[in-house]
This record gives C-alpha cells, structure tokens and sequence, in this order.
C-alpha cells in the first residue's frame, strides 16, 4: 500500500508530490497518461510564468523543468504513459500502463490533479457543416509547438481566452493569417498584457459582441459566419460578415477534468465543476484530494503551484487517529486568551475537524489544537484535519 497516489503529472500533480515527501511521506506514487511528466507546460513555449511562483519569468518547460527536477531529488515513484481508469471510495486505483499492465494500487490518501479540458465545437453547438479544420485552441497550440505541424493557413480564432490570443499570435509567427478574434462577451476573458502583445502587437482584429453563425465547408473549412450578438447573445439578423478561411479555432473555455471524481462518487461543486474541497483541499471523500485545474480552473500556473503544495501537505498530515481525546477551543475574545476544554470523543465518532491556534493536545502538531465547527453523522469515519496557517 502506497502512503499517497497522485494521478497527474502537471504542475498540481508535482508540486503536491513534492510538498507530500517534504512533509515525510516516502512511499508516494504519482501516474501520467502522458510520455513525459509537465502536463500542459509542454507546449507552453511562450513566457511569462513564475512571476508570483518563483519572481521570475520563465517559458512553461522551463516552469515544468524546476519541480521536475525537484521531484527527480527524491523517491517519488513516477509511472509514465499509465492511464488511471477509476478510482473506488475505499481509496483503490485502477490504471494500466505500457510497462506495467493493468494494476489496482491501494493508497492511505490519493490526489486528484487531473487538470482540465477544453470545450468544444459540441459543446456550445455552432451551426453549420463538419468539415476538418476545426481545433481547439490547446490542440492547435499542440500541433505548432510539440510536433510540428501547422494546422492552417488563414484562421479565426473564436473566444478571447488566454490560450486562444496566444494562439493567434503563434500562428502568426508561424506564417499563417489571423483574420479576426472573436469574442461573443462584451469585454475579452484574456489577461491584458495578452490582449496587447497578442493581437494589438500583430493587428489582430478583435470582435466584442461577436459570435460564429455558421462553418462552411466540405471537405475542409471554407467560410465562416460572424454574427453580432445583442444584450442577450442572441444573433443580430442582418449583421453578418463572412471569412474565407481554412480553420477556426476554438478557445470557449476550460472544463475542470472530472470522470474519476464523479466515478468515485464525490460531491461536486457547480460553480465550479469540480470537486467540492475543504480548505485543506480534501474532498467529500476521506482521505481523498483535488487540487488544481481538476478542483477550479486558474489563471495562473502560479496559483495553482500554490494551491497544490497545500493538498499535498495536507495529505501528508494524514487524518487524526480514531478516539483520541481533542481540544475544543472557543474564539478569542476581545481582551482575552482563548480557552480550551477537552473533548474526548468515542471511537469512530463522525465530524470534521480543524485547527487554531492554541495550546498543544496529545497527536496534535505543537501549537494547534483541535474542535469540531460541525457534525455530519452520515459520514462514517474523521473527515479531515487542518492545521492553523
């Protein structure tokens, strides 16, 4: 049995990896779908990553490169081109791998760092032909960067999201024609330094309140139909504009990564699409962590350096031992120290569990102590436990 299991291997994935060793946990296994561990730094070539991280600007492999080599410091076990195909509520996973065939691992705690995907042509229905020559954005970034190839020639990019005005500046560099980007919000969703280096830098026309009508085409994309859109996003009749182009490419948003989360019967949060977590980033499911893309989908790499480090020190705290005698304390007065009272609680007593700051309780960390903030008694176990920050 593995201490903890971390399924991905992008930045959430090494940075919660890392943080579990630092934290003492030595028989930790981290498995990636993909041939080489950095996830979507890989084909990230452009800079501006670490800023918060490390104070420093750096391209995605070179953000990749550092926890790579942090983690290649310790003895984190790393099970490459492994896909993970469930995960049980009793903390089995299953995965199968090219060296290693199919295998179920059990683990005192696991981590969910699956990442995110984006959406698709399906996934917000644009009218018209299936012809080829329609990407997401991430898949064209793909193409260019990691294998080599350019997947057109005269592109529109649809959404005004981070990956896609990066995408419409490499295409560009490549040799290709940007003719539009277009926005169906009134206002771009991209950072601003992007919106200037990206499109203002290269006069990339970008289309507010604009949205595609229609995908003309064969056998290849051909035309496209950009439509106004009003108050309500709804097509404005007689506003239409048609693109010759031989591809479009669709940056519409990301999607938290959450088959196995859902599989594994964990509560979800709609407002985000992922898991709901506590603060220590433990899910509905104890013992069990989501961090990352996988939990809500981040601006920054940097923050999601951050918030990983936290689950993964989190699961290398691991939960408090059944029956052993807490302290409760009561909020600090104004004027006042706060005061503790013990609490011992019977074995296999339901709730969950935080920490402040106060006097030292038996197996806790030296200045935290522990009490409950509520009850949950359809839970059959601890649920988790955080120490004070």
């Amino acid at each position: 049995m593995y201490d903890l299991i971390v399924i991905g291997g992008g930045p959430a994935g090494l940075a919660a990896a890392c943080a579990a060793w630092e934290r003492g946990l030595r028989k930790i296994l981290l498995a990636e779908r993909d041939r080489e561990l950095g996830g979507i730094l890989n084909q990230c070539i452009h800079n501006g990553f670490g800023l918060h991280y490390f104070k420093e600007e750096l391209t995605g492999p070179e953000y990749a490169r550092r926890f790579i080599e942090q983690l290649a410091d310790t003895g984190v076990e790393v099970r490459l081109d492994t896909m993970v195909l469930e995960v049980t509520p009793e903390r089995q996973v299953h995965m199968v791998g090219r060296d290693t065939g199919y295998r179920v691992e059990e683990a005192k705690s696991i981590i969910l760092a699956m990442g995110c995907r984006e959406r698709t042509r399906g996934a917000i229905a644009i009218p018209g032909t299936r012809p080829a020559g329609v990407l997401t954005a991430g898949a064209a970034q793909r193409y260019v960067n990691m294998e080599g190839w350019l997947p057109g020639r005269r592109a529109v990019v649809l959404g005004s999201g981070d990956i896609g005005l990066i995408m419409a500046r490499r295409m560009t560099l490549e040799g290709a024609k940007v003719l539009a980007c277009v926005e169906l919000m009134p206002r771009s969703r991209g950072l601003a330094r992007n919106i200037v280096q990206c499109l203002r830098d290269y006069d990339i026309p970008l289309l507010l309140s604009h949205t595609v009508t229609d995908i003309r085409g064969r056998e290849r994309v051909e035309q496209v139909v950009v439509s106004r859109v009003d108050g309500e996003c709804r097509p404005i009749p007689g506003t239409e504009m048609i693109f010759d182009c031989d591809t479009l490419l669709l940056s519409v948003g990301l999607i938290p990564e959450n088959e196995l989360t859902r599989q594994a019967g964990i509560e979800m949060d709609p407002r985000t699409g992922g898991a709901r977590v506590r603060e220590n980033m433990e899910t509905s499911l104890h013992g069990v962590f989501a961090c990352g893309n996988a939990a809500h989908v981040h601006d920054l790499v940097d923050h999601v350096t951050t918030e990983s480090r936290r689950a993964g020190a989190a699961a290398g705290r691991g939960p408090p031992p059944r029956g052993m005698s807490l302290r409760a304390v009561s909020p600090r007065r104004r004027g006042r120290p706060p005061s503790t009272r013990p609490v011992p609680l019977p074995s296999g007593t339901p709730g969950t569990w935080t920490a402040g700051p106060c006097s030292s309780a038996p197996s806790v960390p030296e200045g935290a102590a522990w009490w409950p903030t509520r009850r949950a008694a359809a839970l059959p176990s601890w649920e988790t436990a955080v120490p004070a920050v």
